[in-house]
């Protein structure tokens, strides 16, 4: 019998209105008993998700390739996304939150560096696939890493750290050691309460077209018979692209809090105790941070008084924590080495707009 011991993980936390360091411990926690083959296939392809060779991620029938308006920074890693509905069942639509999807719903979202970001289809190297899947009410978190022949991915609990390079789209080389999370971490971003919960499809995140489409994809969804009780489209919330610079800047700054932080702070998040609220429908400025102190004192406010000060982002500890990559003072805490520069650029802007 196969042992498995999940990684001991030691970080000082610092959640973004609570300074005082935090020590958080994943104990090493024994899975005596327990054997990949009872968490899920021990290969990708076993699933029978993609046709043809697995690195070309051609959706087999039945499953459905999906983008979000945002999607979360992660290192600058592109994702590929999918569903895989069970044969003859649909989610039911949900206004402000992830669709209710049914029983043995899987999500697959795929991990992978263009070698050239100015050829984003040439050359791609793929990391990781993470499954969310529907079980029993449950939904469970499984990564499979990819092999360096890119022919297979396997089950691997433990996680990973890979080094990457690429040419960014500037034509710079950039290079990051990438971390592949172990189950704990996923929960680290994908809890909600006491239960792992989607983060992504949301109505207001599929409200678009995939890029270089025309169909929207909620509507999509309802003609295939997939998703019910979908309203009036134009009735519908749409989170906007923060890359869009088309878009409202308002808008967009909302957007990027949104899909990088209100995983935690919300009302139901893991950070709900900050009393800092980043979800793009919140309307009380106070919730989104704008006078608002900080509750404690600590190295993560950076010396300063309140998570934003209108027309000032250098006295904002918001700002200051999003531009940071020292693991004690970062936001988010998980799930990125590098700083999102072109996000801080947009909440830098937001911020000294704000009047």
């Amino acid at each position: 019998m196969k042992i498995i011991y999940a990684i001991v993980l030691c970080m000082l936390v610092l959640s973004c209105t609570q300074q005082k360091p935090e020590v958080i411990v994943v104990e090493e926690e024994s899975l005596s008993g327990t054997t990949l083959a009872s968490l899920g296939e021990e290969k990708l392809s076993a699933y029978g998700f993609f046709k043809g060779e697995l690195k070309n991620l051609e959706p087999a029938e039945g499953v459905i390739h999906y983008e979000l308006n945002s999607p979360l920074f992660s290192d600058y890693a592109y994702k590929k996304r999918f569903i895989k509905f069970p044969t003859g069942t649909f989610a039911n639509y949900s206004a402000d939150d992830v669709l209710d999807f049914p029983e043995g719903t899987v999500l697959i979202k795929n991990f992978y560096y263009p070698a050239d970001f100015r050829k984003p289809d040439e050359n791609i190297r793929i990391l990781e696939t993470r499954l969310l899947m529907l079980e029993k009410g449950t939904w469970i978190a499984l990564p499979y890493i990819w092999n360096d022949e890119q022919t297979e991915a396997y089950l691997d609990v433990s996680g990973k750290n890979i080094d990457v390079r690429w040419t960014h789209d500037d034509g710079t080389v950039k290079q990051v050691n990438y971390s592949v999370p172990n189950m704990n971490q996923c929960k680290g971003c994908h809890l909600r309460g006491d239960r792992v919960m989607p983060i992504g499809p949301t109505a207001r995140q599929l409200n678009g077209s995939i890029r270089g489409e025309q169909k929207n994809q909620l509507e999509h969804l309802a003609a295939l018979g997939l998703l019910h009780n979908l309203p009036p489209i134009n009735t519908v919330a749409r989170l906007v692209d923060y890359d869009n610079a088309t878009e409202q800047l308002d808008l967009r700054a909302r957007a990027w809090l949104e899909v990088n932080c209100a995983h935690c702070h919300r009302h139901d998040g893991p950070a709900k105790t900050s009393g800092l609220h980043l979800l793009a429908d919140v309307k009380n400025p106070f919730e989104l941070g704008v006078g608002k102190p900080p509750v404690a004192a600590g190295r993560g406010s950076g010396g300063l008084n309140y998570d934003i000060v209108p027309g000032k982002p250098e006295q904002s500890i918001l700002y200051y924590r999003i531009k940071s990559d020292d693991p004690g003072v970062m936001m988010p805490e998980l799930g990125k080495k590098l700083v999102h520069e072109e996000g801080v650029k947009l909440i830098e802007q937001w911020i000294r707009e704000m009047r």
